[in-house]
């Protein structure tokens, strides 16, 4: 029985996901195996190598959007990437959001909130 689960994203950037995932201190390797629980794998498009004994196969889904794979079991990938992808997709979309804006010129600044979540500000040059 597989512990694999997929997570449908909206992730479309391949260049944004892996600079959230270097933000997270992680790598993503191209066309590599998934490590996950009893030693099952998983083909990804991408994976994201964690540090502790499962990772995260990112695949392209049939709509040309990326779905995300991990084993979820004792927690290991929650502890690294938030519960359901939550820090890796905040950070997915910070750096999707500053490479859109700095396209059309405008600065942005980054501001961390008390709840963890992170504000975005946004000015024309």
């Amino acid at each position: 029985m597989s512990h694999f689960t997929t997570i449908k994203t909206q992730i479309k950037d391949v260049a944004a996901l892996r600079s959230a995932i270097t933000e997270l201190g992680l790598e993503l390797l191209p066309n590599t195996t998934a490590r996950g629980y009893v030693s099952q794998t998983m083909k990804g498009d991408y994976v994201v190598r964690l540090k502790g004994p499962y990772d995260i196969a990112v695949n392209r889904q049939p709509d040309g959007t990326f779905g995300l794979t991990t084993d979820w079991w004792d927690g290991h990938v929650a502890q690294e990437v938030g519960p359901n992808f939550g820090r890796l997709l905040q950070l997915y979309g910070v750096h999707k959001a500053t490479a859109e804006a700095r396209k059309k010129g405008m600065s942005v600044q980054r501001k961390p909130q008390p709840n963890g979540s992170i504000k975005l500000v946004l000015a024309t040059l």
